[in-house]
């Protein structure tokens, strides 16, 4: 069983946030250590301050690499980059050291996982404000990894208990984003949709995408969207052999997802999404990118500055995000989307 287990690369996140706490906390649950085999990549006297404010009864392994993990409860295998000066690290603050060191980290998981030494990344909160500081030209993770792999255009999938929601557009204003909901992209994302579906080994695949207007649009009477664009969408999708339903009224197919009826909802525009998965478990809503040549999951709340340091961050986030890369990973297929 041991030699099944995946090998999880864990970047630290924001040293001056809540991610190195909420990573100790993590690693003190022994069942994250029947699922995968967690290595940290981050700042040693940083992660060994972590421990000692979450009171947690950890030591540190330092390693160079992760065969020489030793992938043990009670031991945290750790790459250490060395990039924080503690005398300077405040918690709570926007510090330049902060905002270069979380990118080293990710940047080094990303080059673990493209060359096959981990199996998945199980990312912490980042910062904006502190990436901007150390001259770091993306504003999340995605960009990020999206930048370090040559991946264009990464799909975001939501997991919360039963329920998956992917998103036709993100971070777009609500009349920016209904501009690209046009037929053309909700075929091409259903297309993707259903291969991210099938990299992460799911068979039988059936999706939903969720209505734009009240009721769908009721067949034009409340907006034409829906008989525009995005019906003509699912049925080009349809016609490619997609088993995709809609568009489904978004005040019921979040639930009916949740419920299984369907392995996944493409949702139109961030909010609608977000607002469904959130309502139903926050603190266990799990990000994946996928289209990444590597598998990634994430928590989805932000490095909370106002309680950094000060072991009252929940670790609930962070545990199953862990999990549900140890879940997929050895299931996931390297190959990329085409």
């Amino acid at each position: 069983m041991t030699n099944k287990k995946s090998i999880i690369a864990i970047p630290m996140g924001d040293p001056a946030g809540i991610g190195p706490e909420i990573t100790a906390k993590s690693l003190a649950n022994d069942e994250i250590y029947t699922m995968c085999k967690p290595i940290v990549v981050g700042d040693a006297e940083v992660f060994k301050k972590a421990i000692q404010i979450v009171e947690k009864n950890l030591t540190v392994n330092v390693i160079q690499s992760p065969e020489e993990g030793k992938y043990k409860f009670g031991t945290v295998d750790l790459i250490d980059l060395d990039n924080i000066n503690m005398d300077e690290l405040r918690y709570g603050e926007v510090q330049e050291q902060c905002g270069k060191a979380a990118f080293d980290y990710i940047k080094t998981s990303a080059d673990l996982a493209k060359n096959g030494s981990v199996k998945a990344l199980a990312t912490t909160p980042i910062n904006k404000e502190s990436l901007k500081t150390a001259n770091v030209p993306y504003i999340g993770h995605t960009e990020m990894l999206e930048e370090l792999t040559n991946t264009q255009d990464p799909l975001t999938m939501f997991e919360v208990r039963d329920m998956r929601i992917f998103f036709l557009t993100r971070h777009l204003s609500l009349k920016d984003a209904i501009a690209q909901m046009t037929k053309e992209r909700v075929h091409d994302y259903l297309i993707r949709c259903d291969k991210a579906l099938q990299r992460l080994g799911i068979e039988n695949r059936k999706l939903a995408v969720a209505g734009l207007n009240p009721h769908s649009g009721e067949g034009g009477l409340f907006g034409r969207e829906e008989v525009d664009e995005i019906t003509p969408g699912i049925e080009a999708a349809q016609a490619d052999g997609i088993d995709a339903v809609g568009p489904v009224p978004a005040d019921s197919v979040f639930h009916q997802a949740l419920n299984g009826k369907y392995d996944a909802v493409l949702s139109l525009y961030h909010d609608q999404g977000h607002i469904a998965a959130k309502m139903t478990d926050f603190h266990r809503t799990i990000s994946i990118t996928n289209g990444l040549p590597f598998l990634r999951t994430s928590v989805d709340h932000g490095t909370a500055f106002d309680i950094a340091g000060q072991n009252i961050a929940s670790s609930v986030s962070m545990e199953e995000c862990i999990k549900l890369a140890a879940q997929y990973a050895p299931k996931f297929t390297q190959e990329t989307i085409d």
